[in-house]
């Protein structure tokens, strides 16, 4: 009798430990889909929290249906938490945290200083180089840091020096000479028809 009674209590601390550990990772999901822009409520709801979930990284909602394809679902799993990771503006290391102890990491990324920055599948898909896009009513992200370097030096050397030489000489020579002026000649005479001799009258009888 005493060993059943244990055996019983046993279970109920179990199932009490199960429905707190339950009840803190919906709180901290429900914070960070608030965090994300997107409503809590949405954890609660089995196989919608996924879609909203992956929404939330940047990923199509058709992934949805790679979750019901085993040892693919576990590839997409890995995928969306490093998405995630990113999302929050952590990295790698923080991504296997989330894989491997997930409760842990849940609790910090709802309850610690982390910043959603937005999707960051899609900003890596936008080749945005490291920001991620704008959330609210201003961008958020890192601000573009300006190129680093030494400033560019003027060009170093001695300056033009004019042409050297003697200056253009005339040209020497004797001076062109003019033509000599040919002599107008007089206007040509129109010619006269030679004079008709007269002829004599008639003799009368």
């Amino acid at each position: 009798m005493a060993a059943i009674l244990a055996s019983s209590g046993a279970s109920v601390i179990l199932v009490l430990v199960y429905i707190a550990v339950l009840v803190v990772y919906v709180v901290a999901a429900w914070t960070i889909f608030t965090k994300a822009g997107k409503p809590g409520w949405a954890c609660l709801i089995p196989f919608y929290n996924y879609y909203v979930l992956l929404k939330i990284v940047g990923r199509p909602g058709w992934w949805l249906i790679l979750y019901f394809i085993p040892i693919v679902n576990f590839v997409i799993f890995i995928i969306v938490m490093l998405d995630l990771s990113k999302s929050f503006g952590h990295g790698t290391p923080y991504a296997l945290g989330l894989i491997f102890l997930g409760f842990i990491f849940a609790l910090m990324l709802a309850f610690g200083p982390s910043r959603y920055l937005g999707p960051a599948a899609q900003a890596e898909t936008a080749g945005s180089g490291g920001g991620y896009p704008g959330q609210g009513s201003h961008a958020q992200g890192y601000p573009a840091q300006p190129a680093q370097g030494y400033p560019a030096q003027p060009a170093q050397g001695y300056p033009a020096q004019p042409a050297q030489g003697y200056p253009a000489q005339p040209a020497q020579g004797y001076p062109a000479q003019a033509p000599p002026a040919q002599p107008q000649q007089p206007p040509a005479q129109p010619q006269q028809p030679p004079a008709q001799p007269q002829q004599p009258p008639p003799a009368t009888q």
